[in-house]
C-alpha cells in the first residue's frame, strides 16, 4: 500500500483491510485498533484510535486530524489490533506500509 496525501489535507479517510497471512479478513468483534505513523528516519508522529468500519470484514479507517498532515515526507504506518484477551497483533507484520504526504504548491 502506498496511500498519498496533500500536505494539510484531511481527506480521504485511509482505510485499511486487516487480514492474515492466507489473505483471511481478521475478525475484529470486541477488539480495539489504533494507527501509527512513523516519520521514515524519524519519530512517531501519530498513534491514535481507528474506527472499526466492518469488524467481521477486519476493516477499519483513520480519519486525519487538523495537524496530522502538515509536513511533507515519507511515513511509515501500521494498524495495532488489541484483542478482547488484551494480546496485541501488528498489520502488516512483514513488511512496512507507506503514507506519502506531498507539499502543497502554495
Amino acid at each position: 500500500m502506498a496511500f498519498t496525501i496533500k500536505q494539510s489535507d484531511t481527506s480521504p479517510s485511509i482505510l485499511a483491510n486487516l487480514q492474515d497471512s492466507n489473505g483471511t479478513a481478521i475478525n475484529l468483534n470486541g477488539a480495539s485498533v489504533r494507527f501509527h505513523m512513523k516519520a521514515v528516519g524519524g519519530a512517531v508522529v501519530i498513534d491514535e484510535p481507528m474506527t472499526i468500519v466492518n469488524a467481521a470484514g477486519g476493516i477499519v479507517r483513520y480519519d486525519w486530524q487538523t495537524g496530522d498532515t502538515d509536513v511533507p515526507g515519507t511515513y511509515y504506518v501500521e494498524f495495532e489490533a488489541t484483542y478482547s484477551d488484551n494480546t496485541i497483533e501488528t498489520f502488516p507484520n512483514n513488511t512496512n506500509e507507506t503514507v506519502l504526504v506531498i507539499p502543497q504548491l502554495n
